[in-house]
Formats: C-alpha cells, sequence, structure tokens
C-alpha cells in the first residue's frame, strides 16, 4: 500500500517525513497537482459498480485503489504549468484530480473539505471558543464605527489578514502588526478587518497535532523586546524553541477541536501571558513543523509517517472518538 504525498518540489518539511518513510520500506509517491496534466497524468474508470484509478508521476504508476494515505501538504494548482494555462483547464484538472481521490478509501492528512473548511478564520475563532480554548477579544468589521467603539473597548489592538496569506505566487505573509492608538479606522469600509486584543506575552507557544500525538514547543519572549514586535515569524529574537508539556485542559480543548474540524493535523498557534494562560491565535492545518523539531528534537517527522504508514483507519480514531497523547520532548 502507498503513501500519496500531494506537496511542491521545495519542501524541507515534506522531505523529512519521506526519509521517514523510506525507511520503513513503506512505498511513496510525491508529486505536485500543478504538474497535472503533463508531469502528472491520470486515469480513472467507473464500469459495473466499481471504480478503478490510476496515477503516473515521476515515470511511475500507482492504483489508487492501492493507496494507503494521502498527505495533503503544500499542493500547487492542478494545470498551472501547463503552455496555456486556463481558469477552465484548472477546474477541470482540480475536478478529475481531486474527484478520483475521494473516490479511493484512503486516509486523509487532511481531507481537502475539512482542510478548506479549516482555512476560514472565522470559523477557527468560533471553533475554537466552542472547544473551550481561550480566545481574546476580536471583531471582523466594514464598519468603521465599529471597530471604533471595539478599540475604546479593547485599547491595545493587533490587526491581522482575515485570510492569512496574500494570495500571490508564492503566497507571502502578511504579518499581524499592532494598531497605532490615534487610528480612525475609516479604511475599514473597504474591505474587512479583524482586529483583536493583544495579549501582552511572555512566550509564544506552537502545538504540534499529529493525529492522537501532541508537540508543544515554548519560545520566550525577552524581557527588552520591542512590545509592536506581536509577529513571532516577523520577530528579532533569537531565542531558541524548547519542549514543554501541554496544560491537561488545552489538550482536552484541542483534542474537541480537531474532533470538531474533521483534522488529522493541526499546528496551533498561542500566546502566554504572565498568568500562564495559553491565548489562541489560530489552526494552521498544514502548518510547518520543520523548524521546531529542528530545534526541540520532537519526532515530528516520525509521527507524521507513522501516521501516514499505518494500515487501516485512522488510528487515533476510536469507536469514532480522538485521543490524544502527549509527547515529551
Amino acid at each position: 500500500m502507498t503513501v500519496l504525498i500531494l506537496t511542491c518540489e521545495q519542501d524541507v518539511t515534506a522531505d523529512m517525513v519521506v526519509a521517514r518513510l523510506d525507511g520503513t520500506g513503506v512505498p511513496v509517491v510525491r508529486l505536485d497537482p500543478a504538474d497535472l496534466p503533463g508531469g502528472v497524468a491520470l486515469s480513472g474508470e467507473y464500469v459495473h459498480g466499481t471504480f478503478r484509478g490510476h496515477l503516473s508521476a515521476g515515470g511511475r504508476l500507482v492504483s489508487m485503489s492501492a493507496l494507503r494515505s494521502v498527505w495533503v501538504r503544500r499542493p500547487g494548482v492542478p494545470a498551472t504549468r501547463v503552455a496555456e494555462a486556463s481558469a477552465w483547464l484548472t477546474e477541470e484538472s482540480t475536478q478529475a484530480f481531486y474527484g478520483m481521490l475521494r473516490s479511493t478509501g484512503a486516509r486523509w492528512m487532511n481531507h481537502p473539505d475539512a482542510a478548506r473548511r479549516a482555512r476560514h478564520k472565522p470559523w477557527q475563532l468560533h471553533l475554537a471558543q466552542r472547544s473551550g480554548l481561550p480566545v481574546p477579544a476580536t471583531t471582523i468589521t466594514t464598519f468603521p464605527q465599529a471597530a471604533r467603539d471595539f478599540a475604546e473597548r479593547f485599547p491595545d489592538l493587533v490587526v491581522k489578514p482575515v485570510s492569512g496569506a496574500h494570495p500571490q505566487e508564492p503566497p507571502r505573509a502578511v504579518p499581524t502588526s499592532r494598531v497605532a492608538p490615534e487610528t480612525d479606522f475609516s479604511a475599514v469600509a473597504f474591505g474587512p478587518t479583524l482586529l483583536q486584543r493583544r495579549v501582552a506575552k511572555r512566550a509564544d507557544i506552537r502545538l504540534t497535532c499529529v493525529g492522537d500525538r501532541l508537540f508543544a514547543a515554548r519560545k520566550p519572549v525577552g524581557p527588552d523586546a520591542d512590545p509592536d514586535e506581536v509577529d513571532v515569524r516577523f520577530a528579532v529574537s533569537t531565542a531558541p524553541w524548547h519542549p514543554v508539556e501541554t496544560p491537561p485542559r488545552i489538550a482536552a480543548s484541542v483534542h474537541r477541536y480537531l474532533q470538531d474540524a474533521q483534522l488529522a493535523y493541526g499546528a496551533f498557534d498561542f500566546a502566554e501571558d504572565a498568568d500562564g494562560i495559553w491565548w489562541f491565535l489560530e489552526c494552521n492545518q498544514s502548518g510547518q513543523f520543520g523548524f521546531v523539531e529542528i530545534e526541540t528534537n520532537q519526532p515530528i517527522a516520525g509521527a507524521v509517517a507513522d501516521w501516514l504508514s499505518a494500515p487501516g483507519p485512522d488510528p487515533a480514531i476510536s469507536n469514532g472518538q480522538l485521543h490524544f497523547t502527549e509527547c515529551p520532548g
């Protein structure tokens, strides 16, 4: 049974998992849907009540019925590398490719439908609240007066994109920024704006969840850190990430979040305040983990490889319930 990895060519995080899988003897096919049609080819038949499909990539042919699991890591958009790209060809290729994969019995990390829902920041905030995770006061609005009223109630705010990244190729990260006290918010009328109470954090937390396994890492904020540097991705701090234990209440809430979201993988970002409270910021359903593993030596890539190579149903699910295990550093 084969593991199928869908990602771009230059993906160090995927490389780490492929290296683990190669050591187990489990067959692996890695491809980028952007190469369909061309470097990637497909064929499928729906005849006499059965489905038979095949994929070809890199000179290898694999039967879709022989797929053990599919890891949707960071795939490109189908049909974007053809000589004459078009929205029509992209839609046709997308429907053919993912429609056939949905016809298999393979396990997904993560299923495209669940992944699409999981990207919606407003839904993430709602799901986090429902799961019992602490969520900073947040508003998403196109009403300037609503933004002004919110700022009066919560004077120390940050602003961040609703969608997470600018839709250019390759995607460009848009940093979370602190809102200046004199902001009048008139520009809010020109597009949905997400404002959130700034957490005066003493550390950033990355909690990587792989099936039933949790890997928490902590990056402390220095006492002389610039309070305007609110986005850990763009901060100048050289403090390393260290493995930490996940508080039981957070673990239980994350358990519920992933179960409700139907995700097998999630990378949670939290801000830890002076009282030790982990405030939920977001959950990236395909977030990077390579940088955490390198600094903490947590075996995240191995956990992903184990999940992908495990036979049968999702090993994290028993009687319809997800079960999480705290992983020591």
